[in-house]
């Protein structure tokens, strides 16, 4: 692996999992009723726990 790809690689694995990160916690947002600090913390962990354990689940179906 080059140095370009492996650079391109982590962008990839970052871009995902920003974007599983964004989705889960914008559908944490939208299923509770109040939105104060310590929901938001909340739900930002969870969504990042949930966004690591979905690339990790997808990786484990594909073969690249």
């Amino acid at each position: 692996m080059t140095r370009r790809t492996a650079a391109r690689a982590i962008l990839l694995a970052a871009g995902e999992l920003l974007a599983w990160w964004a989705a889960l916690a914008l559908l944490w947002l939208v299923l509770i009723s109040t939105v104060d600090t310590l929901e938001r913390i909340v739900g930002a962990s969870c969504a990042v726990v949930g966004a690591v354990l979905a690339r990790a689940g997808r990786r484990a179906v594909t073969w690249w």
